[in-house]
């Protein structure tokens, strides 16, 4: 779907301010690098500055107008002076460079005015960023580039010192929850959702998951099963638990789910049922919320801190796992 300039400066306020300055005043850079989080709207973005930049009536002087020809091929991927680069495999090969360089020792088809787009500039292999660095020291007039990565650490300080860098916030809560509902996500998950990620793609992939719906159950009764006896507990990790949290990130994840357990039931004891995100279990939670302490609830979620800090450690998970519902039960930090 096509991204309006409003759309997108909801998003990246910041991001496109500092744009809208550049191109009003003719400051462009010939080179930026994008940089930040998957769905963050970088490739919409470098999109949207192309748009501006061949747009045939720009609005206000810098927003794309999304009718006219230009607009329309830049949206379609058509426009013959706009060239987007893409790993090819798992990698951005020198051949793939050396093609855009020779594109742009042709004259522009419809005007002087070129831009290209580098996306995952991280993954190019060793010898086609150092023919990219050629073209960034010495670029042709009227040339705009693009440079998108995720990893910036990853990137030549050579080529980082050529571009002008610009760092794109993480999507907030708000903004994830509204693209959730546009993907149609039920309503009651998005708030768990977005309490575990701030990237899109990851949110959508976490309402489509079995594996995630059931995590969310297993970690509710074990949680329930804390609240009658610590063998109960240990039964529950051996029945289920451990079958299902078998991948490090995974179990990480559990102890997140988990953890979002004992915040809820803090909120509900300080009559701020309205910031819980387990929102389809209060009539289940509230009783629970009622017959313990802040100060237990504190210790507790204390304990599952130490637990995550233990499993980056590299702790045995089962034995990671057992000492956790041990000192939940008591509701005491790890000794």
């Amino acid at each position: 779907m096509v991204k309006t300039w409003e759309e997108m400066e909801d998003i990246q306020p910041t991001v496109l301010k500092m744009l809208k300055n550049s191109i009003m005043k003719n400051r462009l850079a010939h080179a930026y690098l994008f940089e930040g989080m998957r769905g963050t709207g970088k490739k919409e973005i470098s999109q949207l500055l192309a748009k501006s930049l061949f747009c045939d009536s720009p609005l206000e002087g810098y927003k794309p107008c999304n009718q006219c020809v230009n607009c329309k091929r830049v949206d379609s991927g058509n426009h013959p002076d706009i060239h987007v680069v893409e790993p090819d495999g798992l990698s951005i090969k020198k051949q793939q460079i050396k093609d855009l360089q020779e594109e742009f020792t042709k004259t522009g088809v419809e005007s002087k005015q070129k831009f290209y787009t580098i996306v995952h500039a991280d993954r190019m292999t060793a010898n086609a960023a150092n023919s990219l660095l050629k073209f960034l020291e010495e670029p042709y007039s009227e040339t705009v580039a693009i440079l998108i990565t995720e990893q910036i650490q990853q990137m030549l300080p050579t080529i980082l010192s050529r571009c002008q860098i610009i760092s794109f916030k993480p999507l907030s809560s708000r903004h994830l929850q509204k693209k959730l509902e546009e993907n149609g996500v039920k309503s009651q998950l998005l708030p768990i959702i977005t309490q575990l990620t701030n990237n899109l793609e990851e949110a959508l992939q976490l309402s489509h998951d079995d594996w995630f719906a059931q995590a969310k159950r297993i970690v509710l009764k074990l949680y329930e099963m804390l609240n009658k006896s610590s063998l109960e507990a240990l039964v529950s990790l051996q029945e289920e638990w451990f079958s299902h949290f078998k991948e490090k990130e995974q179990l990480n994840q559990g102890l997140d789910l988990l953890l979002l357990i004992f915040k809820d039931l803090l909120y509900i004891q300080l009559g701020k049922a309205d910031q819980i995100v387990y929102v389809d279990e209060f009539k289940r939670l509230e009783p629970y919320a009622l017959q313990t302490s802040s100060k237990r609830l504190t210790n507790q979620m204390a304990a599952i801190l130490e637990a995550k800090r233990k499993l980056h450690a590299n702790m045995n998970p089962q034995l990671l796992m057992e000492q956790l519902v041990l000192k939940l039960q008591e509701g005491s930090f790890f000794v």
